[in-house]
């Protein structure tokens, strides 16, 4: 394994242990355990933030740029909700 796919393996595992937070965060019965999950949940945040920064110098996760018709169309289309 090279160390572009190790940091995409790592940048999932990360997304996905967010993904279960929240949803802990969003389950919890008490105030403690919600506060124990949203703790958790930022701090996997911020790690996921690191990990992304890193590949994005490495131009390993380039980012599109969008025009301003992508940014209206994007609006239009989510306007109703």
């Amino acid at each position: 394994m090279n160390d572009r796919t190790i940091m995409e393996n790592e940048l999932n595992v990360v997304k996905g242990a967010c993904e279960l937070y929240q949803h802990g965060a969003t389950e919890a019965s008490t105030a403690e355990v919600h506060e124990a999950f949203k703790c958790a949940l930022n701090e996997s945040l911020n790690i996921q933030n690191k990990i992304y920064n890193l590949m994005a110098e490495k131009g390993w996760y380039p980012m599109e740029t969008a025009n301003q018709t992508q940014i209206n169309s994007t609006k239009q289309k989510y306007a109703g909700q």
